[in-house]
């Protein structure tokens, strides 16, 4: 379970998609999730799908490595199913036990499933193709305006890169603190759900340590090297646009003006 969450690593290779302006990204990643709470009808899903297909087939990272990362949020898929499934009012189906399922139930659950799926993917999409740094200038450069208003954008910028590098780290650290505990004998899949939660005590404790010891490691590399915040600093690579980050701009309004006419307006596109 560990090793399928794929949230915050890098998959490197020579693609278009990691070619984009991270700001570009950014942006698309908002859109893309934006859409999927606009469409409200099946066509409007399709239209959604293919456009992720065909921006995962343009950043040449493979589509099983994504799939990989739904498996850490399929308990809450199942539970956000269930939720919707079986407490949304409605014309009756037929009962379970003393639940009733109603068509108004199916269709939210279904609706909820595809919209959670295609987010969870589409923000892979974003993460996978994008370093850390460069998603850190990217969020800094996107939120540059609300510095008149005083917000400290890049210390913000520079605590969610912090969170994305530690989290392969830390994922790293929980295996390998899993595999010496089973080693001594502990059991983490076996009881009711009370006695697991108890076994995950030899687990959490020795990785809160190593979390705080790693930022603790971190505050001190960073007040060595006289880090004092964003003021007056310089990057070495600046962000700059290309014609394929403003042709990117153009294919994201035509397809959300899509998503609006297929998913929404056209009376053929209702299916659910």
């Amino acid at each position: 379970m560990i090793r399928d969450i794929t949230l915050g690593q890098y998959y490197q290779t020579d693609s278009v998609v990691h070619r984009l302006d991270p700001r570009v990204k950014l942006i698309a990643t908002l859109l893309f999730i934006c859409s999927l709470f606009v469409v409200n009808q099946a066509a409007g899903y399709v239209v959604a799908v293919v456009f992720l297909a065909l921006a995962i087939r343009l950043s040449h990272v493979p589509f099983r490595f994504m799939v990989r990362g739904m498996r850490a949020i399929l308990f809450l898929l199942i539970l956000t199913f269930g939720f919707n499934l079986f407490l949304t009012p409605g014309e009756a189906v037929f009962q379970v036990w003393k639940l009733t399922v109603t068509r108004e139930g199916i269709t939210m659950a279904v609706r909820m499933a595809v919209r959670l799926s295609l987010l969870i993917i589409g923000s892979s999409v974003m993460t996978l193709t994008t370093t850390p740094n460069n998603l850190t200038d990217g969020l800094e450069r996107l939120l540059k305006p609300l510095q008149k208003l005083r917000v400290p954008v890049h210390e913000i910028a520079m605590m969610m890169s912090i969170a994305l590098r530690f989290i392969p780290i830390l994922l790293e650290e929980t295996d390998k603190i899993m595999k010496a505990q089973t080693a001594r004998g502990a059991s983490f899949d076996e009881g009711n759900l009370l006695q697991r939660a108890k076994n995950m005590v030899p687990l959490l404790v020795p990785l809160f340590i190593s979390a705080f010891r790693r930022a603790n490691d971190l505050a001190m590399a960073m007040e060595a090297r006289c880090y004092r915040g964003g003021d007056g600093r310089t990057k070495m690579k600046p962000l700059h646009y290309e014609k394929r980050d403003y042709l990117t701009y153009v294919v994201l309004l035509v397809y959300f003006a899509v998503c609006i006419v297929v998913g929404r307006i056209m009376p053929w596109g209702r299916i659910f």
